[in-house]
């Protein structure tokens, strides 16, 4: 079915343009990410809590569409709906600029925008996870993986950065203008994809919808590895994103940077983001898989509390925090590489893309309910002592991991069984 190159997937034209497209959409995506609430601060002069309301609508969707998504992937091909999802977003980010041209922009406005680019992210996030495995051969996942978090993990920390230097020179909402043309270059690079998708697996019998949209949270939740792995991933990011929403205000009122400082420090930061990506195969296969995922989760989760311990008004406060999400960036990306791979190698291909939904459900599902707790914490106790409280709550991620069966496995599991309706017959 997988013709890929036997020698590595950097010569596979095939892979290396998918890669291209993911790559791009992901550094679009995290552009959005800052720029938008960069545009609500420095255009509309928004306050904390408004700031908080917009990063929750970026993510909402992940909490109302996610499963729905996760069944409609399931049964069609994935590549179209990346397509799609890509030329919507960047007609919708195209849409800030021109009404701040005309001077109509709002935030009610951007949280509209908000919501349906994070509509659009859920579409093209479960279906480029559901479309690798049909893509390339299953001893390629952890291969393929690596590179695609590492350009993820880049996007999540150079992406910001670059969009906060588009900010510094061009303006907020001209940043998000040349954001839509990135998606239009990755739907270009998707286009140019050749290799024949699979025609989706088809259930012997008719499974109701109901049905359908259980079946990913069930999956999750049958299986130890799955749910251990999906609850560290929702602590995490519901950490992050109020970690976000706070240092976007901390960095600017607090610290008196400027929005291109800003980019600077997260953008250097990506450093660890690669570095994660390269050793992160070495590592599992120095330690093994379960402790190499500890081992990432103990570097990304206890250094976000060294972000208020910086000193102000002075390098060595930037350098600390710039150490800070360089080591955030190199234990996410390890673990979401191992992380990822096991996710894929333990699901039979005809549930990826409800395992992934689910997955997302729970994982991203906290990402609204982090901004608004964020952006609530900050104006309750204040900047630093609301990042001080985030700072230590990111160990909760590290500990369901420690007390679940991942710490324990050595390698990725063997290929699961499945049943003629399409169940697992095992629990993974």
């Amino acid at each position: 079915m997988r013709k890929a190159p036997p020698d590595g997937l950097w010569n596979d034209g095939q892979f290396l343009r998918f890669w291209a497209g993911e790559a791009i959409s992901q550094v679009g995506a995290q552009v959005t990410q800052l720029a938008l609430p960069l545009t609500a601060v420095l255009v509309l002069h928004a306050g904390a809590s408004q700031v908080g309301l917009l990063n929750a609508a970026s993510y909402a969707p992940f909490l109302v569409v996610t499963l729905l998504v996760g069944v409609w992937v399931d049964r069609v091909r994935r590549r179209p709906l990346m397509i799609a999802a890509n030329v919507g977003r960047g007609v919708l980010v195209s849409l800030v600029p021109l009404l701040a041209v005309a001077g109509l922009l709002r935030i009610e406005f951007l949280y509209v925008v908000a919501l349906l680019v994070g509509t659009l992210t859920v579409v093209f996030d479960i279906a480029y996870q559901s479309y690798l495995p049909t893509l390339v051969r299953r001893d390629q996942l952890v291969e393929g993986n690596s590179k695609l978090q590492g350009t993820s993990s880049l996007a999540q920390i150079g992406g910001p950065g670059l969009a906060g230097l588009l900010v510094q020179v061009v303006s907020a909402p001209v940043a998000l203008f040349v954001n839509a043309a990135s998606y239009l270059v990755s739907v270009a690079t998707l286009v140019a994809v050749r290799r024949p998708e699979p025609t989706p697996v088809r259930p012997v019998r008719s499974v109701p919808l109901r049905r359908s949209l259980a079946e990913g949270i069930s999956l999750i939740f049958r299986s130890p590895v799955l749910r251990a792995c999906a609850l560290q991933s929702g602590l995490y990011n519901l950490c992050f994103l109020s970690l976000q929403t706070i240092f976007v205000l901390y960095a600017t009122r607090v610290l008196g940077l400027g929005p291109g400082a800003i980019g600077l420090i997260l953008s250097v930061g990506a450093v660890g983001s690669l570095l994660g990506s390269l050793v992160a195969r070495p590592v599992k296969e120095l330690v093994g898989l379960g402790p190499a995922i500890v081992s990432a989760l103990v570097a990304c989760c206890a250094t976000p509390v060294l972000i208020p311990l910086a000193p102000t008004g002075g390098p060595a406060g930037t350098v600390l925090i710039v150490v800070t999400f360089a080591l955030m960036g190199a234990g996410a990306t390890m673990a979401n590489i191992h992380i990822i791979s096991l996710r894929q190698a333990i699901t039979p291909e005809e549930l990826l893309g409800r395992m992934n939904a689910g997955y997302r459900l729970v994982s991203w599902g906290t990402l609204p309910i982090g901004g608004l707790l964020g952006g609530v914490l900050a104006d309750l106790v204040g900047l630093r002592p609301a990042l001080y409280v985030t700072g230590v709550c990111f160990l909760s991620a590290v500990v369901v991991i420690v007390r679940s069966p991942v710490r324990g496995l050595t390698e990725l599991p063997p290929p699961p069984q499945t049943s003629p309706v399409g169940h697992l017959a095992t629990n993974a």
